[in-house]
């Protein structure tokens, strides 16, 4: 640790350091202990309670951060459900993502009724400021209600065979859940799951669509954009 380094107010250690706890946290499938046993491999020693501390505190502000620079999103939202066990009792995940795989918003409900969606529809509707041209859902009849009373312009198709893309995207949810041993609250879940679906797809572009030359353009921009937002900007 230098005498220059950047801190953030209130902590002792380098913005540098609590910045890469949170990403190994996010970006990968580990717990805080592996966050803390790779630390301790490059000689920092900091307990596993601290690291938890600083998710919780910046794994927010860094996705808001990196959300303010996302471009436009596409014009084609792709929702969908998946249930969760929070504290042993049945709760849904509510997923939206564009026609690119990008991770829109999601929001931790214990419904999945027509009440639910219409919530989850406003909250995409408030922090995107925009419509899309046409939604893609599966079979489950609540997302018509929302529709036909927020977004009745919106061109509407409903099957279980169109939603892949918003399937997919609950995969790393899955990881987490599994090595987090399930999670405790539905604030939990809903603080930790908006961090890293945005943190996460930050450094996950769709690989298979991109040459190596375009993969790894992309990936130093994403590497560019972290260090800005969480090692000068944010700690000055």
């Amino acid at each position: 640790m230098t005498s220059d380094s950047v801190t953030y107010p209130g902590y002792r250690f380098p913005a540098e350091i609590i910045s890469h706890a949170v990403w190994l946290y996010h970006v990968f499938s580990l717990s805080l202990r592996d966050v803390e046993l790779i630390l301790a491999e490059r000689g920092i020693t900091v307990t596993h309670e601290s690291i938890r501390n600083w998710c919780r505190k910046f794994g927010s502000e860094f996705a808001a951060k990196l959300r303010r620079r996302q471009p436009k999103p596409g014009d084609t939202w792709h929702l969908d459900e998946v249930f969760l066990r929070v504290n042993g009792v049945l709760h849904y995940l509510w997923r939206a993502v564009d026609q690119h795989g990008v991770v829109l918003d999601i929001l931790v409900q214990d419904r999945r009724n027509g009440s639910a969606a219409k919530r989850f529809f406003k909250r995409l509707l408030t922090g995107l400021k925009y419509k899309p041209r046409r939604l893609v859902t599966d079979g489950l009849r609540s997302y018509g209600v929302a529709q036909r009373e927020l977004l009745p312009e919106v061109r509407h198709r409903s099957s279980r065979y169109l939603n892949n893309r918003a399937e997919n995207s609950h995969r790393p949810t899955r990881r987490r859940e599994r090595q987090m041993q399930r999670f405790k609250s539905a604030e939990r879940a809903q603080r930790f799951l908006s961090a890293h679906s945005m943190i996460y797809g930050h450094f996950r572009p769709r690989r298979h669509l991109m040459t190596a030359g375009e993969y790894r353009r992309a990936r130093t921009k994403a590497f560019h954009s972290w260090q800005q937002e969480t090692c000068v900007q944010t700690a000055l």
